[in-house]
């Protein structure tokens, strides 16, 4: 009877946050038009075509979405830990969750940010359909991952594409070559960039009062992204009286993601569902 009942309970805890998972291309020759947009053919282990978006609609959406850029220094994506296994745990706050498939650089420096604002884009045109709030669509990043959405939160084209709020784990920042990742550098803006390139995706000298507020996470000891990238965003963010949260932890280096060995999972999860039921 005891297992009767516990299998009970936990099928209605699974038809609470039951999501419906919908892949779609990002571009068409008519992405306006929603009836147009193809089903991905997602090819997962090449991010050099077909950018998409993996979109997570909860059960009972709360009107709020995130679209989540995956790290991987502009080389690759590190889809798992810092991209899909975090659908259900946002899907159980009511959160739509949107993974970006994007286009990585490979001498093209437009085509990360051209695909983030295309993703922004298609989440407004469907907010209704997936229960999204327009005014309440947010952008999510870890590492290079998190220079594109801290790219995308300074660097927007037009108010459709403007991020309502961002969310940046151990974030590449800077392509200040003396505290930048130099991956990442090197994968974007390439060998040898003029000046004027790399002060335009040096993030934290294009924060304006505009720039949208902030959740910031990294661990101290991080010895492949220093952590002054994220802080000094989150200094230039005050200079410019954004709203702004930073979360240092002790220790946990580089790259953890949604994954369970990060000594302070715990921490960052609470505080985050925190910053995002009162913040947003």
């Amino acid at each position: 009877m005891k297992k009767i009942l516990s299998f009970c309970l936990l099928a209605a805890s699974l038809a609470a946050t039951a999501q419906t998972k919908v892949e779609m291309l990002l571009w068409d020759k008519n992405p306006a038009d929603t009836s147009a947009v193809k089903t991905a053919a997602i090819r997962s282990n090449d991010f050099t075509r077909d950018p998409a978006i993996t979109v997570y609609v909860p059960k009972s959406p709360n009107g709020k979405a995130i679209v989540m850029c995956p790290g991987g220094g502009y080389g690759w994506q590190a889809t798992g830990h810092e991209g899909h296994d975090m659908a259900e745990w946002f899907n159980r706050q009511g959160i739509t969750y949107v993974v970006l498939k994007y286009r990585l650089p490979q001498g093209d420096h437009t085509l990360p940010l051209a695909d983030a604002e295309q993703a922004m884009r298609l989440v407004r045109s469907h907010a209704e359909e997936w229960g999204v709030n327009p005014s309440k669509v947010g952008i999510m990043g870890a590492s290079a991952g998190g220079h594109l959405a801290s790219t995308l939160a300074t660097h927007y084209s037009s108010p459709e594409t403007r991020p309502d709020f961002q969310v940046l784990f151990y974030p590449v920042i800077t392509m200040d070559a003396a505290y930048t990742h130099m991956g990442s550098r090197v994968n974007l803006i390439g060998e040898n960039p003029t000046k004027e390139l790399e002060m335009k995706f040096s993030n934290e000298l294009q924060v304006t009062a505009d720039t949208p507020k902030a959740f910031i996470m990294l661990s101290s000891d991080d010895n492949a992204v220093p952590v002054a990238n994220g802080v000094n965003y989150y200094t230039a963010l005050l200079a410019n009286k954004v709203r702004a949260s930073l979360h240092a932890y002790p220790e946990g280096g580089h790259g953890w993601g949604y994954g369970e060995g990060f000594l302070y999972k715990s921490q960052w999860t609470a505080e985050l569902e925190k910053w995002l039921r009162e913040e947003i």
